[in-house]
C-alpha cells in the first residue's frame, strides 16, 4: 500500500505585529507551535545568522521569521530562517 504523507494545515491569523502570517509546528518536533512571517526579499534589509544551518542570510534574499506563539512576538525571540532550513528543521540536527 503506498504511504501518504499527511501535511498539517495550514492555519493563518494576524501574528499579533500586524501582518499575516501561519503558524507550524517548531523545530524540536515538540509541541510548541511558532509563529511565522515569510520575509520577501525586498524586506529583507539587514543580515541574520540562521539557527538551522548556522550561516547568514544576506541582505535582499527571501526568508522565514519564526518565534513561539507562546512568546508575544518579542525581538529576542524571533529568529531568521533560510526558508530551506525552516521548512527541513525537523530532520536537521544542530539547530539553537
Amino acid at each position: 500500500m503506498p504511504r501518504h504523507n499527511r501535511r498539517e494545515p495550514d492555519r493563518r491569523r494576524e501574528t499579533g505585529d500586524g501582518g499575516l502570517g501561519r503558524v507550524e509546528r517548531g523545530p524540536r518536533g515538540d509541541d510548541v507551535d511558532y509563529h511565522v512571517v515569510t520575509i520577501p526579499g525586498s524586506r529583507a534589509k539587514k543580515v541574520y545568522m540562521c539557527p538551522g544551518c548556522s550561516n547568514t542570510i544576506a541582505v535582499g534574499v527571501a526568508h522565514v521569521v519564526a518565534w513561539p506563539v507562546d512568546d508575544f512576538g518579542g525581538v529576542d525571540d524571533r529568529r531568521h530562517w533560510h526558508t530551506g532550513c525552516w521548512r527541513g528543521r525537523r530532520t536537521r540536527t544542530g539547530y539553537r
